[in-house]
């Protein structure tokens, strides 16, 4: 007879002999998924990982993450339509992240500290010529010099910027953001050769080893309508370009803007910072059909400006305007009604669209032109070899943000076609979905909400409307991510697991398959969906 029980007189190391996971059937894989946030970033930003270093403080960090893809995230933190807040998972629990809030601080908090990029390769050899001082071209410059290259930005205008500074009002985009970002450009050593349009391509091509073509979409789109001697009439593009000058245009007090896109927006709330006491938007179709983005349209109402939906402009006289009612028929195309109405206006201002000026590829051999845009392959090169374009030169939204990622492309693809490859997009991870996360860890966090000028001040002045965020409310906001998709050392996985069989090691952790039997509590306990269960190997 035994004095102890059996279980009890065998050594604590014995445990260590018997291998569980020899029982297992599943095996639990650490996994690193896309983000939907990255996924719908037009300038391809790596959210996740910048979002990832604010929250714990180390701001350079986020930014040089950041800059690695986006040269300018004062600015995009300021004009950027924000798709990464549309696609964010946190949207579903209660509030997408202030993503975009986040990248502005680190912008600003960039040029306040002075950080500087620097150029850490050889040098190529190899001369690049970028024409438009845009954001697709300043873009290109960027990341092609931070690839080795010489970069001379040539631009008709006399200030870098584009259409972001000739078309982007001051409130909101200050100048000297915009100033401070371009600068950082420049001292990498780009050479901004400024009122130098190129009107000889080809002669360029032989003076440089590639081109890239980003010339802003600067003219004006016509319309014929009927008008009387005295009409006033004017187009949105030379409107928002003549703010730049010191002579202000004088409008009226009663302003209309016909179009429904964010320069007709802009058009509007400029008007009413010139004085109009009535400015009103002429759209053809509703609200919902507009082009204009949501934020655009929700500020121009809370400044006063006034829409008029299903309506288009039938004449136009001095002081006023006749307009025309329209509905939609079953395929949402507006048709006249017969319907007509007068409306008081001093001027009207024609906000239906700009056209990118193409008239530099005029006989250029290989380059095909169709529907105002030059078609481009998937390295945005041209018919026509060492030549490429980008931004509102091909087809694709016309957005800072679009342009922007424009031209870190096309500079990869150079770059690649300079050396003699092909330069290849590495493969993407699946996309991290919000049914993937196991949000009972995630507290309630309400997003924060910028601070915004009194609506008494933003008629009078053009100064910036929307501000940013202070140091703690960024990070806080930063610390709303859920790091969809990615482990954040959280220790659950460590803590949860009831074999011991994972290990922490430096800033990862590591599953020790002669234990692990496969029981699916890591996966079912990780916060962010990190982790997954797939068929043992056999």
């Amino acid at each position: 007879m035994m004095d102890k029980p059996f279980a009890i007189t065998l050594g604590p190391g014995t445990s260590l002999a018997n291998k569980t996971g020899t029982w297992r059937t599943e095996r639990p894989e650490y996994v690193n998924l896309l983000p939907p946030c990255n996924n719908a970033c037009p300038a391809g930003e790596n959210v996740r990982q910048w979002l990832y270093d604010a929250e714990e403080g180390r701001y350079e960090d986020a930014w040089r993450a950041l800059v690695a893809d986006n040269p300018f995230p004062a600015i995009m933190g300021r004009v950027c339509y924000r798709p990464c807040e549309t696609a964010c998972n946190r949207g579903q629990l209660d509030e997408t992240v202030g993503i975009n809030s986040v990248e502005r601080f680190l912008g600003d908090e960039a040029i306040r500290r002075k950080w500087t990029v620097t150029v850490d390769v050889e040098s190529s050899g190899k001369r690049v010529l970028v024409v438009g001082a845009g954001p697709s071209g300043l873009s290109a410059a960027y990341h092609l010099t931070l690839l080795g290259h010489d970069v001379t930005v040539r631009d008709a205008g006399s200030a870098p910027g584009g259409m972001m500074r000739y078309g982007i009002p001051a409130y909101r985009l200050p100048r000297d953001v915009l100033d401070a970002e371009v600068t950082r450009v420049a001292d990498l050593g780009v050479t901004m050769e400024m009122s130098h349009p190129v009107t000889d391509v080809l002669g360029a091509l032989r003076e440089f080893d590639a081109v890239f073509l980003a010339v802003g979409a600067h003219i004006a789109k016509r319309v014929d309508i009927p008008a009387g001697d005295g009409a006033r009439i004017l187009d949105a593009t030379t409107l928002l370009r003549s703010m730049t000058g010191e002579e202000r245009p004088m409008l009226g007090r009663r302003v209309a803007v016909y179009g429904g896109g964010n320069t007709a927006m802009d058009a509007a709330r400029t008007a009413r910072r010139l004085g109009a006491t009535d400015a009103v938007v002429v759209y053809r179709r509703t609200r919902d059909r507009m082009p204009a983005h949501d934020i655009e349209v929700e500020e121009a109402l809370e400044e006063g400006v006034t829409m008029r939906w299903l309506s288009t402009v039938h004449h136009v006289d001095t002081g006023r305007i006749t307009i025309e009612k329209m509905r939609l028929d079953d395929a949402g195309k507006p048709r006249p009604t017969g319907e007509f109405e007068d409306l008081g206006a001093d001027s009207l201002v024609l906000a239906i669209g700009q056209n990118a000026d193409l008239s530099l590829l005029a006989g250029l051999p290989g380059i095909e032109e169709q529907d105002g845009v030059v078609k481009v392959g998937p390295d945005f090169m041209t018919g026509h070899p060492g030549i490429f374009a980008g931004g509102d030169m091909v087809p694709a939204e016309r957005t800072v943000t679009v342009a922007v990622g424009h031209g870190k492309k096309a500079a990869r693809a150079i770059d690649a076609w300079l050396r003699g490859s092909v330069h290849e997009e590495p493969l993407t991870a699946p996309l991290a979905t919000y049914d993937g996360l196991n949000t009972w860890y995630y507290s309630d966090a309400p997003a924060t909400v910028r601070p915004a000028l009194e609506s008494a001040r933003r008629t009078s002045t053009f100064d910036e409307v929307v501000g940013g965020l202070d140091e703690s409310t960024a990070l806080f906001e930063a610390r709303r991510c859920l790091s969809c998709g990615n482990c954040f050392n959280c220790d659950n996985c460590y803590g949860i697991c009831p074999d011991n069989a994972i290990r922490k090691v430096g800033d990862h952790y590591e599953i020790d398959y002669d234990y692990c039997k496969g029981c699916g509590l890591c996966v079912a306990e990780c916060p962010s969906g990190a982790i997954t269960m797939l068929p043992e190997r056999t």
